[in-house]
């Protein structure tokens, strides 16, 4: 398939990350989108999500005509059959909670209802592609996409390529992210982490051990690599902000079988998690557990 044939793209799951994804093919892409979730509810908080997203960053700040809101929110319809989904999208955007058995459950799905010629791409953080494409008839239709939170703001997706994934599936993928705005690097899938991440999660375990440490506080520790190093944003407010707290725990297992010992999720992490300053929709992270907890224990 040629990136001029593609008029639909199918996004499984409407979460976080896949309501994103699904506003930025409409916005940016002018495609139709069909978004699926196991729930009404679901799809339904997703289509809300969007609408409040475009409001507030599109059509209030004059980013966005009336009619252009109206169009882009026209574009993406909802379903909750995943076949029908299958079967609609010219492309397929998986996009569900990062863990490898309920995405593999998902591959099955997709590998039975998808069309022969339509390219899968997973939008992980670090799960391994070769692994996710053995759940379908074509792993050389099985791609990887990962896009970054927020994805309206940020330029990145990186496309992962297995050893079985076509040249043709991932010029594909390459070609529709440029379609999206985006910027593409290619990385072999046996990188754990890929590429950002790889190098990224270093400094996050660096920093999270100097905040248990009580070396200074997140906000002090932010404050220095973001003036040392000009970042624009610091790493633990980052991770407040995505909700990249409950991410790493619940990834923890996905993590060890991949790299051992050093995958497990640093006991300053777990105690977050299970205290509900997991960050993201909860509104806490590590900040507040610092100033509330942390500083006084």
């Amino acid at each position: 398939m040629k990136i001029d044939e593609i008029k639909t793209i199918a996004v499984i799951g409407s979460g976080l990350m896949g309501s994103q994804i699904a506003e930025n093919i409409s916005r940016v892409g002018k495609l139709s989108v069909v978004l699926w979730d196991l729930e009404d509810k679901l799809v339904k908080d997703g289509i809300n999500s969007i609408h409040s997203r475009l409001t507030k960053f599109f059509l209030e700040k004059g980013k966005m005509t009336k009619p252009e809101f109206d169009d882009a929110i026209r574009r993406i319809r909802t379903t909750t059959n995943i076949e029908e989904a299958s079967q609609q999208g010219d492309f397929i955007i998986e996009a569900v909670i990062e863990n490898f058995k309920i995405k593999e459950n998902i591959f099955k799905q997709l590998g039975q209802a998808t069309r022969e010629k339509v390219t899968i791409a997973s939008n992980t953080s670090y799960l391994n592609i070769t692994d996710l494409s053995k759940a379908t008839k074509n792993p050389s239709r099985v791609i990887g996409m990962h896009f970054f939170n927020p994805v309206s703001v940020m330029k990145l997706v990186e496309v992962i390529k297995g050893p079985l994934t076509s040249e043709d599936s991932v010029e594909l993928a390459c070609s529709l992210a440029r379609n999206l705005g985006k910027e593409t690097v290619v990385c072999k899938d046996f990188s754990f982490g890929f590429l950002a991440n790889r190098a990224y999660n270093n400094m996050i375990e660096e920093t999270i051990q100097m905040v248990w440490e009580r070396v200074a506080s997140p906000a002090e520790i932010d404050k220095a690599l973001k003036l040392g190093y000009n970042l624009p944003m610091g790493p633990l407010e980052l991770r407040d902000m995505t909700g990249g707290w409950g991410i790493m725990v619940a990834s923890e297992e996905d993590r060890m079988k991949a790299l051992g010992e050093k995958g497990r999720a640093h006991p300053l992490m777990k105690l977050m998690v299970r205290s509900g300053y997991a960050g993201g929709r909860t509104g806490k992270g590590i900040y507040a557990f610092w100033n509330e907890v942390l500083s006084k224990w």
